[in-house]
């Protein structure tokens, strides 16, 4: 908390709380500022488009607010069933919350991807939008002011108006907390909508089956993203454990579309799915306080992703 933030009672300001989401084309940095300005992981990362596939929720509690963060996959231009799901919930969900975020990457110049974005949004009328300026640790100042006035003007050109334009780097925490004060005044007054201590509404073997998936995700070769789905079977406390050494055991199944792929997932001799079992054991048990047992299988879903009814099997 800064100190210069009057607590309600002091300040006579009423409560807000509202919804807030993130939109920008794939890997415009969403999820890490969402993971930045809740303090915790909620939402997966990876340097790989099209890594959400759902709606995590991020909370963010102040004394005077509560910011709660819808992170949307990136929207795209779909190939697939699953990419014309995908953007479908992009927009219902722009539609319903109370701020806007539209995260534009400071590295690189706005492209037709972002225009595409901005014009959907410019079509959205009541809803106030913030212009988020990420990854501003990597770039000089001159470049940073050209990718501002270049935002402006995109602005001008669509009839979009900018509640504000803010920069951010969320590696670098920059700007994080000036971001979320920015964000406060345009979500409605009311009391909190969820309990304090929340971080999240996503169910915990959602959230579990997101961890799976980002350790799967990683050092994978570019045919893999979108091919990989993790469901959570059964997660149950093990039987027969003293209540001071409690263990969870759970059985989780990664699916992908092609035999062909079930090699690069276990890899020689199974130690790349050993890896990705030890890697996403450590953040499990980082997220439910409680040491994990994690028993891992790989299957072949076939072409899930353009076949609506394992869509529907996988959750989507």
């Amino acid at each position: 908390m800064s100190a210069r933030t009057p607590s309600p009672e002091t300040s006579g300001a009423p409560h807000r709380a509202g919804f807030a989401c993130f939109v920008g084309r794939p890997n415009a940095g969403k999820s890490t500022l969402t993971n930045a300005l809740v303090g915790q992981k909620v939402a997966i990362t990876s340097n790989r488009p099209q890594t959400t596939r759902h709606t995590v929720r991020g909370i963010v509690h102040r004394p005077e607010a509560q910011l709660i963060l819808v992170d949307t996959p990136g929207l795209h231009k779909p190939r697939t069933l699953l990419g014309e799901r995908l953007n479908d919930v992009v927009r219902t969900t722009w539609a319903e919350v109370d701020v806007i975020g539209f995260c534009l990457p400071a590295d690189q110049k706005l492209g037709p991807g972002d225009r595409f974005i901005a014009k959907e949004l410019a079509a959205i009328k009541k809803t106030p939008k913030v212009a988020v300026v990420t990854k501003t640790d990597l770039v000089d100042s001159k470049t940073l002011a050209e990718q501002l006035i270049a935002i402006d003007q995109l602005g001008r050109e669509l009839g979009l108006e900018w509640a504000e334009i803010v920069p951010v780097s969320a590696v670098g925490d920059q700007q994080v907390g000036l971001l979320a004060d920015l964000l406060v005044p345009l979500l409605p007054e009311s009391p909190p909508l969820y309990p304090e201590g929340d971080l999240t509404d996503e169910p915990e073997q959602v959230m579990v089956a997101e961890l799976i998936r980002e350790a799967a995700l990683e050092g994978v070769r570019d045919e893999l993203p979108h091919s990989i789905a993790v469901v959570v079977e059964e997660m149950l406390p093990r039987e027969d454990r003293p209540a001071d050494k409690p263990l969870l055991d759970i059985h989780a199944n990664v699916y992908i579309e092609r035999p062909s792929q079930k090699g690069i997932i276990i890899g020689p001799k199974g130690k790349r799915l050993k890896e990705v079992g030890t890697k996403s054991r450590k953040h499990i048990e980082a997220l439910l306080g409680t040491p994990v047992f994690l028993d891992l299988h790989v299957k072949v879903a076939k072409d899930w992703q353009r076949d609506p009814k394992q869509l529907r099997k996988l959750g989507f």
